[in-house]
């Protein structure tokens, strides 16, 4: 299928507004404001949080500005027409999550100031055409025709291509976890490929997770030969980790609990920088999740239930001087406690 090559081609254009380069997460934040406060089930608390968003950096604001400037055409519509207007998904049929799902990833091309063919080089185009996907917070396990079982992580996406000269499984985003199947493995290799590089199965169970810019791959049984794009292959045996770019490798690593505690739909933390933490549980919620600098550096340890984020955070305050405050279920900030 066109969709399917399309999603395959590896270039990304950054995200714009008016003109300027902006980050990805400022791109998806004010997709996000935009969903929220056309869905009718903004509140006026929502409204200062947002109004305070835009002020906090002034690419928030430029970043609003573009929105505003590309949605303009419905502003002569109420609210809930125009937000039906921008997508058949966004019916009030769907649940609201869904809804907002829908309009974020339509809203993504408005946000990045990019049409036609060049909206289709964005990872989220490629993420929503990809043949197996997870929303933030889902993961999903599925068996190829090889026998190849595949768990796939929060937020991720994978295009799989077999033919008769090889198994090609292409990591579009997100985390997973491969354990591979031997039906054809001595005339089709099996290969997980990634925006840096590629990753050959030697008759293994191992995880690859596509960073931005980077790869991190762990070995949890047998070994794996790791390429990238432009330097020397590098054997990789069970129990060690490694992450390398398209130009070379990282340092290695011997790989701990923590590495696929997610495929047990755990969260490990062993004495780790409460930001870091919140930084890898936020990939598990919706929304935005900030870490006052004054805590950021406060280290604990525990092991927690992927499952139900809410309950996590709950469990936070008993561990450290901390307080959770939340603005809406799609903004937390961690403070000190008063």
């Amino acid at each position: 299928m066109t969709s399917m090559n399309i999603a395959a081609n590896t270039n990304k254009m950054p995200p714009l507004a008016h003109g300027r380069v902006i980050s990805e997460d400022t791109a998806n934040a004010a997709a996000d404001w935009l969903t929220l406060l056309m869905s009718g089930e903004a509140t006026d608390a929502d409204r200062l949080c947002w109004l305070q968003w835009r002020k906090e950096q002034p690419d928030h604001e430029l970043a609003w500005q573009h929105i505003e400037a590309v949605t303009g055409r419905f502003k002569s519509l109420p609210t809930q027409a125009a937000y039906q207007s921008l997508s058949p998904l966004a019916n009030p049929t769907l649940a609201a999550p869904q809804r907002r799902k829908a309009v974020r990833t339509l809203l993504w091309f408005a946000v990045v100031g990019v049409s036609g063919t060049l909206a289709t080089r964005t990872q989220t185009w490629q993420q929503t055409v990809a043949d197996y996907r997870t929303a933030t917070g889902e993961q999903r396990s599925l068996t190829l025709d090889d026998g190849t079982r595949i768990t796939l992580n929060t937020a991720s996406a994978i295009n799989v291509r077999f033919d008769k000269k090889q198994r090609l499984v292409r990591l579009v985003s997100g985390e997973m976890m491969i354990v591979t199947g031997h039906a054809g493995t001595e005339e089709r290799p099996f290969i997980i490929e990634t925006a840096e590089g590629r990753v050959r199965a030697l008759g293994t169970e191992f995880t690859v997770r596509q960073r931005d810019g980077s790869t991190t791959v762990t070995v949890l049984e047998s070994r794996v030969e790791v390429t990238p794009a432009h330097a020397s292959s590098y054997l990789l045996n069970a129990g060690e980790g490694i992450t390398f770019t398209g130009d070379g490798l990282g340092e290695q690593v011997s790989i701990d609990a923590q590495s696929a505690a997610w495929t047990r739909q755990q969260i490990i933390a062993d004495n780790v920088r409460l930001a870091d933490f919140i930084a890898d549980l936020s990939r598990y919620r919706a929304g935005v999740m900030r870490c006052d600098p004054a805590v950021a550096d406060l280290r604990f340890s525990g092991v927690f239930p992927l499952g139900d984020t809410d309950r996590i955070l709950a469990m936070l305050p008993n561990t450290l001087p901390i307080q959770v405050r939340t603005r809406t279920r799609y903004w937390v900030t961690l403070e000190a406690a008063s």
